[in-house]
């Protein structure tokens, strides 16, 4: 058995990295009972002895026994994460929470098009028979949202949201670097699924950090809409559910059946009630520790500034003939 072969029948070994300068494609090994581990993939190091290269062509010429995969793409801070580890239950499903190969396929650019297809069906070995591989892939790669669903048309997706005042807050606790990020998250959308809104870049520059935020935001519920209304060539909209971060926490076991149901999963109200019972639930999906819904009260330092953007962005998805954010529709 050559390297390539055995790395392609143990689905432990996740695609990682593309690197375009050697048309190589880097390797990590993860254990299945670490998988739904805390913190996203494309931060795990395991060490040198985990990681592995091969070229495209080695990639490109893989078969791998792949299964069913289905995506999680979100808008950020709307317990995307959350979602993708509670979908991890051995023998029935497991989380993929934000590997590497991801955002890699979005840096590497068309150059390594031709891997999207491989590395999926990489990413979808099952370590059990039946088993259903859930991607949640980083916001900054919605981008690949056409390319990927292309790329396996066997696969739905769950378009995960939450409403404007609950995305701001999170940018605005996170501090300077939360609203860089926003302006920054802004300038990315703009560049894949812009809107011409009538500023110059002095007008532009002067946004407040929020407001930057806030255009992200609202930019990213229209690339939702196009492909929730059939405006994206070659992604069908029956393939496609909104899932509302509040509806999902309010309703935890009921929309867990849902989504178990849209993409195929056996016994999903018996795995959707295990699921809802998952210790997941009782600590933050990120840091850890216990989670709290007062911690993440709005503070009044900027609560007045959160208001204002949200009837500013009211107005703007008003003139653009949308409703934001996306109706929920996972049912």
């Amino acid at each position: 058995m050559t390297q390539a072969s055995a790395i392609a029948a143990d689905p432990a070994w996740l695609p990682h990295r593309i690197d375009t300068a050697t048309r190589q494609v880097e390797f990590i090994r993860v254990e299945r009972d670490s998988l739904a581990d805390r913190g996203f993939l494309a931060e795990r190091d395991p060490g040198p002895t985990g990681r592995v290269l091969l070229s495209w062509d080695e990639v490109a010429a893989m078969r791998p026994a792949n299964g069913p995969l289905h995506f999680v793409f979100h808008t950020a801070f709307c317990r995307s994460t959350l979602l993708v580890r509670v979908l991890d239950l051995p023998g029935v499903a497991a989380g993929l929470n934000e590997p590497g190969i991801i955002a890699s396929m979005v840096n590497a650019g068309a150059k390594a098009a031709m891997l999207h297809k491989p590395l999926l069906d990489l990413l979808s070995r099952p370590h059990a028979p039946g088993e259903t591989i859930f991607v949640k892939s980083t916001n900054h790669a919605n981008s690949l949202m056409p390319a990927l669903l292309t790329a396996r048309p066997d696969a739905r997706a769950v378009l995960m949201t939450n409403a404007l005042p609950a995305f701001l807050n999170s940018v605005a606790r996170k501090g300077m670097m939360g609203r860089r990020w926003g302006r920054q998250l802004f300038l990315e959308i703009q560049g894949y699924a812009g809107m011409d809104f009538g500023m110059d870049g002095r007008e532009s520059f002067a946004m407040t950090d929020l407001q930057a935020a806030g255009l992200a935001w609202f930019l990213a519920q229209r690339w939702f809409h196009a492909h929730l209304n059939g405006g994206v060539t070659g992604v069908s909209p029956d393939r496609l559910r909104v899932l509302d971060s509040d509806r999902f926490i309010g309703q935890r076991e009921a929309m867990l059946r849902a989504l178990l149901e849209f993409t195929g999963v056996d016994r999903a109200r018996d795995n959707a009630a295990r699921m809802a019972k998952s210790a997941v639930f009782g600590s933050h999906a990120k840091t850890g520790g216990a989670f709290t819904e007062a911690a993440e009260a709005p503070e009044a330092a900027y609560t007045e500034e959160i208001d204002q953007v949200g009837q500013w962005i009211a107005m703007i998805a008003e003139q653009a003939g949308i409703a934001v954010p996306v109706a929920h529709s996972l049912n």
